[in-house]
């Protein structure tokens, strides 16, 4: 059977490109090897759906440090505003949240997931569902179909990869593109974890004294082997049996991992603010005044409020210091000592969890070797990447997703075009 184009994977930028060459007038055929389409983002956003982040665009840019710069060519063509534009077309109304992150008024991912495949089917796309790709054809230097597991063989004038990286492995995302991608003749940068909790070996960590802690709005770095911060995040974490996780943590998390490959470490050295607001001066002194104030009361207790209370007391049985002391008899260097934990204390982590465990692959195909306007292989004639196969990587809050809808765009748009001249 002969088709314009062939996208492979139903993810967002799968989806997006089947509809764009759809939109194009091409003949599309979109296949996946699942029993349903679109399953990351019926999961994305806590089941909610972050479509797309309403930040200025430098500010998305910098909320992908995985060479979100290659990005500009794409969001001069289409961007975040034309994201919420598509989807306001399609029915679904959206609505801003903190930080820029756009949902749906109906806080409901699969109502994202079903204007899509209405989309799909008012544009004659058809779609495979349950069918494995064997291979992927490339005859004298261009696209010439594709092989399914089963024996069935598509011809096309233009294919788009979109199968994601390997995390997230239950929704599809095995790794499968990267092969197709070498075949190809392109090169595939090292894949690693990002988006993913972190591990340490600390006996707190170990001993579980501070397991399903969360603190809020702390300030999470990650430090050079000099002791400089190479980043920093401002948001929410919590402390896990085998590490920690939360917001900070998971946008840290690919520092570690390049910190440990650059320097060659086994242990990376993390510093914790609790009080970000405040410097560590001001923290001693307000001790020492609520200390004179009332010098007979506990420790403890004079210190009620400033921190969640398992990590006062963890803190200060960390700094030698009884909790049921009067503050009285407590020395000012002791105090100082404290005031210090508060704003930096520093831990070692190990690593994080596997890539199958993380939220967002690093690596993949090198965006050296595509055309940043079209998504275009500059190896292979008719052949096309989007989403996260590519080597581009961000935070959560919509900006993966955008990356994956704006790629999706361009490559389903030039993908129909050149199959169609």
């Amino acid at each position: 059977m002969e088709f314009d184009v062939i996208v492979i994977g139903g993810g967002p930028s799968g989806l997006m490109a089947a509809i764009a060459a759809g939109e194009k007038g091409a003949k599309v055929l979109l296949i996946d090897k699942g029993d349903k389409l679109g399953r990351k983002l019926a999961i994305s956003g806590g089941g909610r759906c972050n479509v797309t982040n309403r930040l200025p665009e430098d500010e998305i840019i910098k909320h992908i440090p995985g060479n979100g710069k290659f990005l500009y060519s794409a969001f001069s063509i289409f961007n975040n505003e034309d994201i919420i534009r598509f989807f306001e077309g399609l029915g679904i109304a959206l609505k801003e949240e903190d930080h820029g992150r756009m949902f749906p008024v109906s806080n409901k991912a699969q109502s994202v997931v079903d204007a899509l495949l209405q989309q799909l089917e008012k544009l004659n796309v058809r779609v495979y569902k349950n069918s494995p790709v064997a291979d992927v054809m490339y005859d004298d230097g261009r696209v010439s179909g594709v092989l399914l597991k089963d024996g069935q063989k598509f011809t096309a004038k233009s294919i788009v990869i979109a199968v994601g990286g390997k995390s997230v492995p239950h929704t599809g995302s095995t790794g499968d593109g990267y092969a197709w991608a070498e075949k190809a003749g392109h090169t595939i940068s090292e894949l690693f974890p990002t988006e993913v909790p972190v591990t340490s070996g600390e006996p707190f960590i170990q001993n579980k004294t501070l397991q399903g802690l969360s603190l809020r709005g702390i300030e999470l770095s990650v430090l050079n082997p000099k002791g400089k911060a190479l980043i920093s995040h401002r948001m929410d974490m919590i402390f896990t049996h085998f590490g920690i996780s939360g917001p900070a943590v998971l946008r840290c998390s690919q520092f570690i991992v390049k910190a440990m490959k650059k320097w060659n470490l086994t242990q990376v050295t993390m510093s914790l603010d609790a009080l970000p607001d405040r410097k560590e001066e001001e923290v001693f002194q307000e001790i020492v005044k609520l200390v004179k104030a009332e010098p007979k009361k506990s420790i403890k207790n004079t210190l009620k409020g400033m921190l969640p209370e398992r990590y006062l007391l963890y803190l200060l049985e960390y700094n030698e210091i009884d909790p049921s002391a009067q503050g009285g008899t407590i020395s000012n260097e002791s105090i100082r000592s404290f005031a210090k934990s508060c704003k930096q204390f520093e831990f070692k982590v190990n690593g994080t969890l596997s890539l199958e465990k993380a939220f967002v692959t690093g690596g993949g195909v090198s965006v050296k070797e595509i055309d940043p306007k079209t998504m275009g292989s500059k190896f292979m004639n008719g052949l096309y990447f989007c989403g996260e196969i590519l080597d581009i990587h961000g935070y959560t809050g919509g900006y993966n997703i955008t990356s994956a809808l704006v790629t999706g765009r361009l490559a389903g748009t030039n993908a129909a075009l050149t199959a169609k001249a």
